[in-house]
């Protein structure tokens, strides 16, 4: 039997058909471990978007939960391209992560811009699991010498790459900004109307205005974003 350090040169220099018999087995199993987490990931953006407050959080879930779709379809096709049949297994990290995402839920109020930040913080740990599970499948493809399972492989680690990236600038956007505006205190909800936090709690009603400043007013229903009024109130700008 080769000693370990032949076994590694045979392997770098190509010539160790077991290491390539068992590192094929290896790539196979990872492809049915990001296969379930994407099938599971469908779901999990859907019940994200129907629990998010803002659209724009909203939109964001449900773009990717279609190009998610696209990404298990692209899986399917990477499985033929190698001559094996799709399937998948379970997967215990996606699982948990997703279990972390309905954990926000129903920890954070409805209707409140801190289930928007909470719900982003959980999409972008999917997102880092899947991005880590995609690189080291497309290093196994090009071990491998599967060339077009690699390169449909790094295709969608671009895009779960670009999705990570317009979750932090979303959150970065306001969403994080007017969460802190957020009194735990309060019975706050969000108006997607005037694009406003509105809140009803130990102050009084209130309304936190796009650059985080709470404003408090006994008739904060009558706010009028055109002109910025709040009718009966004591601010008029």
């Amino acid at each position: 039997m080769a000693s370990l350090g032949s076994q590694i040169a045979n392997f770098f220099s190509g010539d160790d058909n077991n290491t390539q018999e068992g590192l094929h087995g290896l790539f196979v199993n990872e492809l049915k471990g990001i296969y379930y987490a994407e099938k599971q990931a469908v779901d999990a953006l859907g019940e994200q978007a129907d629990a998010s407050t803002t659209d724009e959080v909203r939109n964001a879930f449900l773009q990717h939960q279609e190009e998610t779709r696209g990404q298990v379809a692209r899986l399917e096709d990477v499985f033929r391209s190698i001559g094996v049949e799709a399937d998948d297994k379970t997967c215990a990290a996606i699982d948990g992560l997703v279990d972390d995402a309905q954990e926000v839920v129903s920890m954070t109020d409805s209707g409140s811009l801190t289930r928007d930040a909470g719900l982003i913080i959980a999409g972008q740990k999917i997102e880092h699991h899947e991005i880590a599970a995609y690189g080291s499948a497309v290093t196994l493809a090009k071990v491998l010498g599967y060339s077009e399972a690699a390169r449909m492989l790094q295709q969608t680690l671009e895009e779960e790459k670009n999705t990570d990236v317009k979750l932090t600038k979303l959150a970065e956007s306001f969403i994080n900004q007017r969460a802190a505006s957020e009194n735990d205190n309060d019975n706050t909800s969000y108006n997607s109307d005037s694009n406003q936090i509105v809140s009803q709690g130990q102050y009084g009603n209130s309304v936190v205005d796009p650059d985080g400043t709470r404003y408090s007013d006994s008739s904060v229903a009558g706010y009028n974003s055109t002109n910025d009024t709040i009718s009966g109130g004591s601010r008029t700008l």
